[in-house]
């Protein structure tokens, strides 16, 4: 992997001294004695990355993503663009979004790399693609306030709230404003369902939502191998979830409605223990009340020690789904065909599943979970129904039987 900020060869102490922010993803993944800075000193500076992972057993390729994505997060989160400016104004093409934050880093240098000999493009393309947990905020206040003049030619995300509702990126739907030129005929076998019948959005692939078992903290319950069983009384204060993840939160709420009613929203309040990060996800056996489930991405499963007591288990009715959508100005057709080929390439589709476990839509991307299922609302569902609503009453729901109101 070609990182920006460190090398495998690079020792422990070199890293967390140099960024300070990474020393919280070593402690929580099995390097607890690096919490203390005379071990850092002492143990990190006769360790490298490569040797230290080695040891624990953890994947080195994840585990360099997990450090480039709370690097990223610290220095990098203004706009990045081709010219080194923050004015979208000053281009003829534009492009804004979210990509998830293990894989943002890859994929920027596949596009500057793109982009580096097509003089056409690096000189009238500016674009933000942020890292995903910097939020939404920044881009609903725009497309609020805006006009279809002032909407970027390409948006690019995950989740279904800025996508659908009627204030966001639903006006812009209506109209007809978006059409998907990718040029993909068809979708990965996994993923037929996904092509959007209307032509109008596309999709680069998805973030799979999976659970994580504490087995020592089972006392005689079974595992839970379905959504349908996660949200058994059993579980009861039991099961954290990704709430700081709103769009992946906001896929299993629109799921669980779907599948399961309001009532099963509530079951789902109820059974909340806490909401952790990901990176905190792996480690929280730890804790002084751990967790008996953790719903989390599907890439941080590959950080997990084999020496730990957590299990990970592929929901058997389907790992529930939020989906990474790309939308592309059809007045722009022509001028962005190029990019939009690009982002639903095999190349970026490879760098989402093989680097990020963030499985492709390309029919050319082999993602390793051809045997697994998936949980998705369906195009018809969303036809039929009002999402941006939805999901408001579903979180407030939510939190009222969190908060003990119902």
């Amino acid at each position: 992997m070609n990182n920006k900020y460190f090398n495998i060869s690079d020792t422990l102490y070199d890293i967390t001294e140099k960024y300070k922010e990474t020393i919280d993803i070593f402690v929580n993944n099995g390097f607890e004695n690096l919490k203390e800075e005379s071990q850092r000193k002492s143990f990190g500076s006769l360790v490298t990355l490569e040797q230290a992972l080695k040891t624990k057993k953890i994947d080195i390729s994840t585990f360099e993503n997990l450090l480039n994505e709370v690097i990223d997060k610290n220095i990098n989160t203004t706009a990045v663009d081709s010219q080194g400016k923050n004015d979208l104004e000053d281009y003829k093409l534009k492009i804004q979004g979210l990509l998830p934050c293990p894989v943002r880093v890859p994929m920027l240098n596949a596009f500057e790399k793109f982009i580096a000999n097509k003089p056409e493009l690096k000189n009238s393309i500016n674009y933000e693609l942020k890292a995903a947990s910097m939020g939404l905020d920044w881009l609903k206040e725009d497309l609020k306030n805006g006009s279809e003049k002032d909407l970027s030619d390409i948006f690019i995300s995950a989740g279904f709230d800025l996508f659908f509702e009627d204030e966001l990126m639903g006006q812009y739907k209506k109209s007809g404003v978006f059409k998907d030129i990718t040029g993909l005929k068809e979708y990965n076998k996994e993923f037929t369902d996904l092509k959007d019948p209307k032509g109008e959005y596309s999709m680069i692939g998805v973030v799979p939502a999976v659970f994580l078992i504490n087995k020592e903290a089972l006392n005689g319950k079974k595992v839970p191998e379905s959504w349908e069983d996660l949200l058994s009384e059993d579980y009861a204060n039991s099961v954290s979830l990704p709430v700081s993840d709103f769009d992946l939160f906001n896929a299993i709420l629109i799921n669980v409605y779907k599948n399961f009613g309001m009532d099963g929203v509530r079951k789902l309040a109820r059974n909340l223990h806490q909401s952790l990060h990901p990176a905190q996800m792996v480690k929280s056996y730890v804790k002084p009340e751990p967790p008996l489930i953790t719903v989390m991405p599907y890439f941080f499963t590959k950080t997990i020690n084999e020496r730990s007591p957590m299990k990970y288990v592929w929901p058997s009715d389907g790992a529930i789904i939020s989906p990474i959508f790309m939308l592309t100005k059809a007045k722009k057709e022509d001028e962005l065909k190029e990019i939009a080929e690009f982002f639903s390439s095999k190349e970026v589709g490879e760098v989402l599943s093989h680097q990020g476990l963030f499985p492709s839509i390309n029919p050319d991307v082999k993602n390793g979970t051809e045997d697994k299922k998936y949980m998705w609302i369906g195009w018809d569902y969303i036809a039929e129904n009002n999402i941006g609503e939805l999901l408001k009453k579903c979180e407030i729901e939510f939190k009222k039987v969190n908060l003990g109101m119902s």
